[in-house]
């Protein structure tokens, strides 16, 4: 997979009070850079959102979901690498390593703000929304596996 290079940032002038408390990851070295301290998870979020609405990887994006073709093992295949590769290319600059497991810890990280800050949770979702498709959950009643009503 290519490297992306050129993701332009997005600056937004506050900063949630979660990104003001830090981490208990803060400080620690993940990869060759540490991550700073405290890290404004507020601007973070907007420019991997902003990055995913680049024209470049917009078309990506949806050349990975035409691929998938709305088959779930199709889209773990084809829209969750380019997904991983767009969160890599600016997360790395915020001292997570450039590969999956970068990803991955920024996600756990996201998601332990998520029930702290609102913002948050609101930029999170947006971002879910991106490259996870919507989940629909089975409806309820008679003959669903449920307890039978007597």
């Amino acid at each position: 997979m290519r490297q992306q290079r050129g993701v332009a940032s997005c600056a937004i002038p506050s900063v949630s009070p979660i990104a003001q408390r830090g981490s208990a990851l803060h400080g620690r070295r993940s990869g060759s850079t540490a991550i700073p301290n405290p890290l404004p998870w507020p601007v973070v979020l907007a420019e991997v959102i902003k990055a995913f609405g680049s024209p470049e990887n917009a078309q990506r994006m949806e050349e990975a979901r035409d691929n998938a073709c709305n088959d779930m093992g199709k889209m773990l295949q084809f829209l969750l690498p380019v997904a991983t590769q767009i969160q890599q290319d600016v997360i790395k600059a915020y001292g997570f390593s450039n590969d999956g497991e970068g990803v991955l810890k920024f996600a756990r990280l996201i998601k332990s703000y998520e029930s702290q800050d609102p913002e948050i949770a609101n930029m999170s979702g947006k971002l879910k929304a991106m490259f996870l498709p919507p989940m629909t959950l089975p409806p309820h009643g008679a003959g669903t596996g449920g307890v039978a009503a007597s």
